[in-house]
């Protein structure tokens, strides 16, 4: 079950400055046709599988991928001819590209020297930005002797040297083991929240999305389906991808006050009245399991399902089930053993309809 319809939040629209792009661009059998709108300081993250076209739209921004229709337009001025080196864009891309026998220092001078700078004007200023990153110590090690999370600020001063009125970031914490991905994105949400002009970024993973950015737009297939806040898509996610990302059970059906109809065989409880096409979207979390049907039971929402899969989940074991509704849960391990789970196994699923969240499609 997926839906492409957008949701009624619209895209910020840039106060005369900022990004105004309609990224058209045919490739083969592939279509990308992506509206994006941002004001100075806003970062928007590009969210979708892969093959959805975000890096496609990515190297559009940056003038690396021609546009075949819309247009692009940066503070009021076009670019959708202007030549990569003549864009005030700055690029920091999923392995940094840092030039291996360059230093530190000379890696962000690079920008620049390549804008007309002197070489000292070009090192004063790079030793400027390695010092606003926390990078001041490091500025003549070569790239092979930085950490993950060393290489990634530098590549980022190097981009940020040029001072671009538009910031691309490509899978920018991809290379960073779990633990340095953690302090990384702390660092790197700081200087985000502190650049004046527009950043966009290119990600797969949901977190790096809701932590980094002001605005998300997801993209499955070369379009838009979603854009809004972070809080308002993990609240209300409208395609099976999403709720995947954010960890949700989702179901498109038709209303009747408090009772959605999915199929001719299933329905769900909410609390929600409504009336006509919704989504009704509850976290695994909210599904209880009994080996039994339970009697005198406070849920209104009952199915008997049969276990698909088990695996870990955090701290948790999460169940797929299908059956009468297709839903995952998350158990403990304790819980989990005491029902006697394995793929195969009959089971009772419960929900309360004051933990399922109804809102119209």
């Amino acid at each position: 079950m997926t839906d492409p319809e957008t949701t009624t939040l619209a895209a910020p629209e840039p106060a005369g400055e900022g990004l105004d792009a309609r990224l058209v661009v045919e490739r083969g059998s592939f279509r990308l046709d992506v509206e994006l709108t941002a004001a100075p300081g806003d970062v928007v993250a590009l969210l979708g599988p892969n093959g959805a076209g975000k890096t496609t739209a990515l190297r559009a921004l940056a003038g690396l991928v021609p546009l075949t229709g819309g247009h692009l337009r940066l503070d009021g001025v076009e670019m959708d001819r202007m030549p990569p080196d003549a864009r005030p864009v700055g690029v920091v891309f999923q392995d940094y590209l840092l030039f291996p026998h360059l230093s530190a220092l000379d890696n962000v001078a690079f920008g620049p020297r390549c804008h007309g700078a002197t070489k000292a004007e070009a090192r004063a200023q790079a030793a400027a930005w390695l010092e606003r990153l926390g990078l001041a110590e490091h500025g003549s090690a070569k790239p092979r002797r930085l950490s993950g999370g060393q290489a990634q600020r530098v590549a980022l001063a190097r981009a940020l040297a040029t001072r671009p009125r538009l910031l691309l970031l490509d899978e920018p914490l991809a290379a960073l083991d779990a633990r340095t991905r953690l302090d990384v994105r702390a660092q790197l949400r700081h200087h985000l929240a502190e650049f004046e002009a527009v950043a966009v970024l290119v990600t797969h993973d949901p977190l790096d999305a809701m932590v980094l950015a002001d605005h998300l737009v997801v993209i499955e297939d070369g379009r838009v389906v979603q854009r809004g806040t972070p809080a308002d898509i993990a609240r209300r996610p409208r395609t099976d991808y999403i709720a995947h990302l954010v960890g949700l059970n989702l179901y498109r059906g038709e209303a009747e006050g408090h009772t959605v109809r999915i199929d001719r065989k299933s329905t769900i409880a909410t609390t929600e009245d409504l009336t006509g096409p919704v989504f009704v979207a509850f976290p695994p979390n909210a599904v209880t399991l009994h080996q039994d049907r339970p009697s005198g039971s406070s849920a209104r929402n009952l199915w008997h399902c049969e276990v698909t899969g088990m695996e870990t989940h955090g701290d948790q074991i999460r169940v797929a089930l299908t059956g009468e509704l297709p839903l995952a849960a998350d158990l403990t391990t304790v819980a989990a053993a005491e029902l006697g789970l394995r793929p195969g196994a009959r089971v009772w699923a419960a929900v309360k309809a004051a933990q399922t969240h109804a809102y119209p499609a």
